[in-house]
Formats: structure tokens, C-alpha cells, sequence
């Protein structure tokens, strides 16, 4: 059973770990996301953020997303498996309800999981 926080050894912190998954990755989109994730060989998921002030000009906002993937992100992270996965916010982010935005990470993480099977 995996602790379900979001410590440090959970984060993407390296424009290297970023370039990585950006260079070969499984791409999963919706009106609010662009998730893109690629196996690593740690044993453990991790996440990285994207969230420009193009999803929302006030960071308030641009917060309240990341928030939002974090937490969604430390819910799912057993299934997820040895993937490294940057979300990448949408310009409709900012402007729809948290509801919406976990349910759409919901069916992002679900994605991932099938991959991880095949």
C-alpha cells in the first residue's frame, strides 16, 4: 500500500525529468488538460505541472488548479504505477468548477492505468 502524500520524491523537480517525458510520451487531452506521462523505472509515480498564465492571468486561480491536480494526482497515485505525468492546464481551466476539474483528472488518471496495464 502506497502513503498517499505528495512529498518531495513524488514531484517532477528537474528541467531534465520535464525534457524527458516531453522528448516520448503517451498523450491523454480534454478541453481542460494535456497529460502526458512516460514509464520511468523508479517504482513509483511522479507529477509535474504546467499551468501558464494562459489557463488564468491572476494566480489565485493558476493556485487553485495546481492545487486541484496535486490532490487529484495524491488520490490516484496507485494506479498510476512508474509513470512520470506533467499536466499541462488549458485556457478553459481557470473558468470551470473544481467538480469539473477532478472530473476530468479522474478520467485522465484512468487512462494512465490502462497503460500502465498494456
Amino acid at each position: 500500500m502506497m502513503s498517499a502524500s505528495f512529498g518531495r520524491r513524488a514531484r517532477l523537480t528537474h528541467k531534465a525529468d520535464y525534457q524527458h517525458v516531453f522528448a516520448q510520451s503517451n498523450r491523454s487531452g480534454d478541453r481542460y488538460f494535456t497529460v502526458l506521462a512516460r514509464r520511468n523505472e523508479l517504482g513509483y509515480p511522479r507529477l509535474g505541472l504546467a499551468v501558464s498564465r494562459k489557463v488564468a492571468k491572476s494566480a489565485v486561480i493558476r493556485n487553485r488548479v495546481k492545487r486541484i491536480v496535486r490532490e487529484s494526482f495524491r488520490h490516484a497515485q496507485e494506479q498510476l504505477n512508474s509513470f512520470d505525468v506533467v499536466v499541462i492546464g488549458r485556457p478553459q481551466t481557470g473558468t470551470c468548477s473544481n467538480e469539473a476539474l477532478f472530473a476530468s483528472l479522474r478520467q485522465h488518471w484512468a487512462r494512465l492505468a490502462t497503460w500502465a496495464k498494456s
